[in-house]
């Protein structure tokens, strides 16, 4: 059915909320205010659909070229309460638990500030953008939310010709102005003389990956040509990134959160960080824990973070190749702290977590609603929320972080 719709405000996942003489209406496109013709279908509880045509458009949107994705075309001062709210929302809604939300902290850039993106192959030459929801290909010759080093590669990769590949991946640093690439599909041996072209060419690393159904990058992969990795600074701290592994893609937004977490986390003994990849909060939290232990599954991010950790010093951080399902042999620790993918924790995790039952709790989380259904299950087992504050790493999106201390109660 198509219905016009008068949009009441976002929920978290960036859907628009309308009533209409059915029920309640969740649409992908529009914004707080505006008045839109929607494509909708049925749910089981609800209508859900797509928005095609602004009929009133808000006065706060601004679309300055986003690329599809870029779901929260606002300008960003308005951006700002509507993130917040989503974690407003999940902590009341889902969690019931009552706890004072801190303001939101903005991104330090709201445009180029991305470093790190991937991009599909199109059919007819050049990058493209996948469009959310579907398999639909749009060919991209800029996007304004990356960081100019990316988006110089951008341009020089729409000229090269990419042939056997399923996509590719983009990996800046801040610090050094320079790129890395991923190149995903096909067979290494088919690429290692296009890789050192590329070097020449300006790119200064090359990587290939295996088409992999688990996700990019999850399966072997290879270095080409260039350089192994690339040096990035978070806060005070530099360290070793690269296109195959993952690190935080808005720099000086994730050094001012690791920052608060490192000051709630206090000091003490031993501090363990779970889903820790390469341990840049691990490396914040050495300065006031005698022990910090980083596990991680990925091998490559371990591997980084011994090497970082030797470089820096740090010879109080260790790090342990190891599921967060793990975590008890791990103990006993004062403070644990969890970064877990937008899923949040499963149930083993939490068990485990629970069985090592640290006095402290460093929670950040990329998904509102999971995090609020984790602080929930830690509540029912004692423990008490005592901070929360919203982080923007990703400007135009629905996509908010949240940072959050949790304490066992006596």
């Amino acid at each position: 059915m198509v219905a016009d719709l008068v949009i009441e405000k976002l929920v978290p996942g960036g859907l628009g909320l309308a009533r209409t003489h059915e029920g309640v209406a969740l649409v992908r496109g529009g914004l707080p205010g505006e008045r839109v013709r929607a494509r909708l279908e049925r749910r089981k509880n609800h209508l859900e659909g797509e928005v095609l045509e602004v009929l009133e458009s808000s006065p706060d949107r601004e679309d300055p070229g986003l690329p599809p994705g870029s779901d929260l075309p606002l300008r960003y001062e308005a951006q700002l309460p509507v993130k917040e709210g989503f974690v407003r929302e999940s902590l009341a809604r889902v969690a019931r638990v009552e706890a004072e939300v801190h303001p939101i902290r903005p991104s330090p850039a709201p445009l180029a500030y991305r470093t790190a993106a991937q991009f599909a192959l199109h059919p007819l030459g050049g990058l493209a953008y996948r469009i959310p929801g579907s398999g639909e290909l749009v060919r991209v010759q800029d996007d304004p939310l990356l960081v100019e080093p990316l988006r110089e590669a951008l341009r020089l990769l729409n000229t090269w010709p990419l042939v056997g590949l399923e996509e590719v991946a983009l990996r800046g640093s801040l610090r050094t102005g320079e790129v890395q690439l991923g190149l995903v599909g096909g067979k290494a041996r088919h690429f290692r003389k296009a890789a050192e072209g590329l070097v020449e060419a300006g790119i200064a690393g090359v990587w290939w990956g295996a088409a992999d159904p688990r996700g990019r990058f999850r399966g072997p992969t290879r270095f080409l040509a260039g350089k192994e990795t690339l040096l990035e600074r978070y806060g005070e701290l530099e360290v070793q990134v690269d296109v195959v592994s993952f690190t935080q893609v808005n720099p000086p937004a994730a050094a001012a959160l690791y920052a608060e977490a490192a000051k709630l986390a206090g000091s003490g003994e031993n501090a363990l960080e779970l889903y820790g990849g390469s341990g840049v909060l691990g490396f914040f939290l050495a300065k006031k824990y005698d022990r910090v232990t980083v596990t991680d599954l990925n091998r490559r991010s371990i591997e980084k973070g011994r090497a970082d950790a030797a470089r820096l010093g740090l010879t109080n951080v260790r790090f342990a190749r190891a599921n967060a399902r793990e975590a008890a042999r791990f103990g006993p620790a004062e403070l644990v702290a969890v970064d877990p993918p937008r899923a949040g924790l499963a149930q083993e995790t939490l068990a485990a977590l629970v069985e090592l039952k640290p006095e402290k709790i460093i929670y950040i989380a990329c998904d509102p609603a999971t995090w609020a259904r984790d602080v929930a299950r830690l509540a029912e087992r004692g423990y008490r929320l005592e901070f929360v504050r919203p982080y923007d790493f990703f400007p135009y999106t629905h996509h908010v972080e949240v940072l959050s201390y949790l304490t066992k109660s006596t």
